[in-house]
C-alpha cells in the first residue's frame, strides 16, 4: 500500500483529491496521512467527504477514516464503474475541488459516468465553473476527455446551492500532448454573472474587463448572465467573471469574484489583469492549468510536454505526487514562482 504525505508540499486538500483520483484511476490502495496538516483547520472538511464518498461510490472502495475533521484515511479501490449518482456538498464547498478528483478516473470507467453535485460553483480559492468550462475541458479532450459540464445553477458562498451535472463518456486511455508554445492570441471570450444582484453588476464587470483588454487588439466577447428577480433561481447573492484567451494552439484563462463591498470595476480589472499576465509570459498554459495537467499526463501514452506561467506550490506538489503513485518520469525546467516546463512520460493506462 503507497502512503501519502498530506503535509509535503503545499499541504492542503490537493493532495488528498489527486492521490485518491489517481489510485482510482490505477485500482491502487493508498494511506493518505496527515491530511491538510497546513491548514489552519486540518483534517477532512465537508467538500473533501464527498470527493471521497465520490470516489469511493464509482470505485466500490473499502474505507477507513471517512469522517469529518480526520486526519487519516485508506482507500481501496476495486472495480472502476458508470452510472448516475448525486451528492450534495451540504455547503458552498466547492463543486469544481470535487470535479478536480474525479478527473484521472473519468476516462476509465467501464460505462459513461453522469453525476449531479450540489455545492458552491464560483467559491473563493477555487477554480470557477466557467474556468472548467472555457479552459480545462477544452484541453482535456486534447488528450481524449469526453466530458461535458451543465451548470443548472450558481452557488456562491456562503450559501452555495449550486448544481451542475458531470457527464463522461468513457474513452479506455488518454494521449500524450504538447503545449509549449501558445501561440497568437486570436480572441478573447468569457461570461460575466451576476445572481440576485441588479443587472448592471455582471455589465459593469465585462466593460471593465473589456477595457483592459482592448489593448491586445483582437475581438471580444464577454456574454452576460443574468436574472430578472421574479425568475432568479439562485440562492446568492454573488457575481464573478471568467475570461479566457482562444490563441492558436492553446487557451488561457483569468477570473476574479464579487464580494461585499468590490466594486464591480475591480472584479473585471481583476480578471483582466490576471488574463493579460498570463499571457505576457508566452506559455502555453495558464497557472492553473500547470498544476491540473500533470495527473491526467502521468495516465497517458507517450510523453507529454508543456510550458506553464508559473511553477506554483501546486504544480510542484502534483509533479511529486505523480512520481509516487503512477510511477512516471517527469522532468521539470524551471524554479517556484517562475514560468517552467515540464515533460511527463506517462504510463500509457488502458482499461
Amino acid at each position: 500500500m503507497i502512503v501519502v504525505d498530506g503535509s509535503f508540499g503545499e499541504g492542503g486538500g490537493q493532495i488528498l483529491r489527486t492521490a485518491l483520483g489517481l489510485a482510482v484511476a490505477l485500482r491502487k490502495p493508498v494511506k493518505v496521512v496527515n491530511i491538510r496538516a497546513k491548514r489552519k483547520n486540518p483534517g477532512l472538511r465537508r467538500q473533501h467527504l464527498t470527493a471521497v464518498k465520490v470516489l469511493a461510490t464509482i470505485s466500490n472502495a473499502r474505507v477507513e477514516g471517512l469522517r469529518l475533521g480526520s486526519t487519516e484515511i485508506v482507500f481501496e479501490p476495486r472495480e472502476l464503474r458508470g452510472g448516475r449518482y448525486r451528492f450534495d456538498i451540504g455547503t458552498a464547498g466547492s463543486i469544481t475541488l470535487v470535479l478536480q478528483a474525479l478527473i484521472p478516473a473519468l476516462p476509465f470507467t467501464s460505462e459513461p459516468l453522469e453525476i449531479e453535485l450540489v455545492g458552491g460553483t464560483d467559491v473563493p480559492w477555487s477554480p470557477p465553473i466557467d474556468y472548467v468550462r472555457f479552459v480545462l475541458i477544452p484541453i482535456l479532450s486534447r488528450m481524449g476527455y469526453d466530458l461535458e459540464i451543465e451548470v443548472k445553477r450558481r452557488g456562491h458562498y456562503p450559501r452555495g446551492g449550486g448544481i451542475v451535472k458531470i457527464r463522461s463518456r468513457p474513452r479506455g486511455k488518454l494521449d500524450s500532448i504538447e503545449l509549449i508554445d501558445r501561440g497568437k492570441a486570436l480572441e478573447i471570450v468569457g461570461v460575466s454573472h451576476a445572481v440576485k444582484l441588479p443587472r448592471h453588476v455582471a455589465e459593469r464587470q465585462a466593460n471593465a474587463a473589456k477595457k483592459v483588454l482592448e489593448q491586445l487588439g483582437i475581438p471580444i466577447r464577454i456574454d452576460i448572465e443574468w436574472y430578472p428577480p421574479h425568475k432568479d433561481p439562485h440562492l446568492g447573492p454573488g457575481s464573478g467573471i471568467v475570461v479566457a484567451a482562444k490563441c492558436e494552439n492553446s487557451i488561457l484563462g483569468g477570473d476574479a469574484l464579487g464580494a461585499k463591498g468590490k466594486p464591480a470595476e475591480k472584479v473585471g480589472e481583476e480578471a483582466a489583469t490576471k488574463l493579460l499576465q498570463e499571457l505576457r509570459t508566452g506559455a502555453a498554459l495558464d497557472k492553473h492549468m500547470g498544476d491540473m495537467i500533470v495527473a491526467p499526463a502521468a495516465l497517458a501514452c507517450g510523453t507529454t510536454r508543456f510550458k506553464a506561467s508559473e511553477m506554483t506550490m501546486h504544480a510542484y506538489t502534483v509533479i511529486e505526487l505523480v512520481k509516487l503513485i503512477v510511477g512516471t518520469q517527469a522532468t521539470v525546467r524551471g524554479e517556484l514562482g517562475q514560468p517552467f516546463e515540464a515533460e511527463i512520460r506517462g504510463v500509457c493506462l488502458e482499461r
